[in-house]
């Protein structure tokens, strides 16, 4: 009985050594394609497939949701969804995008996909490697997290107007760390409440997840002073 078993184990030993030979001989040989227009072979996209299932499902496992159906939670989410995600995932109405067409693997649709609340709070705070997909929760704190996550259960039952009309009404990209906001133009003291003239200088808001808003000076920069140039033609000017 040893003697079959001992060549099993024999047999088995090499035939794993020598996949492991193949598979280094691919990895060497540069054989295998990683560009993002050439889709994984068929067993490599199975088994990265299952282990990312897998992974996500086993870490999300103990997550305990709040109140997902809060409509103001809802709103508040959208604003961050239309600003961070849409250009990948789309939003209701939307055509797929120059990125959402270049990414692979292809990054879901998620204005038609329904998402499991614990999994995506899990992906969105962690993101997920080589995929395009960041890990946000170094700058969001979870309560924004979850607000996202109640807004993606909602946004496949909206139209483009009830999308668009949400994300008016949601105070735009605000998740209190981290996110920057454009400047605006002249006469319009805008989000930062900056004056056209510049007397007052800019505050940044950060809003923090109980939903108080602290406000402070931006830092300026000192600006170096101007002094006259007199140069070979006889007139000063100014730097």
């Amino acid at each position: 009985m040893a003697g079959p078993l001992k060549t099993s184990l024999a047999t088995a030993a090499a035939m794993v050594g020598l996949g492991a030979l193949v598979a280094a001989g691919v990895v060497w040989s540069g054989a295998y394609n990683v560009a993002a227009d050439d889709p994984h072979w068929a067993p490599v996209h199975a088994v990265i497939e299952a282990a990312r299932s897998r992974s996500i499902t086993v870490r999300a496992a103990g997550l305990e949701p709040p109140d997902l159906a809060d409509p103001e939670r809802i709103r508040q989410g959208s604003g961050n969804y239309d600003a961070m995600c849409a250009g990948c995932h789309l939003a209701p109405g939307m055509a797929a995008t120059e990125m959402s067409r270049g990414l692979y693997p292809p990054p879901p649709d998620l204005s038609r996909a329904a998402v499991e609340a614990a999994e995506a709070f899990w992906v969105i705070e962690h993101g997920i490697k080589a995929s395009g997909m960041p890990a946000w929760g170094g700058s969001m704190d979870d309560a924004y997290i979850w607000n996202m996550v109640a807004f993606l259960q909602a946004m496949p039952s909206m139209d483009a107007d009830q999308y668009r009309a949400m994300v008016a009404g949601s105070g735009g990209h605000d998740h209190g760390g981290g996110e920057t906001h454009p400047h605006q133009g002249d006469g319009d003291p805008g989000h930062h409440g900056a004056s056209a003239d510049g007397d007052a200088g800019e505050v940044i808001e950060h809003r923090h997840a109980d939903g108080t808003v602290e406000s402070h000076p931006a830092p300026q920069a000192a600006l170096p002073e101007t002094a006259p140039d007199t140069a070979d033609d006889g007139h000063d000017h100014q730097h």
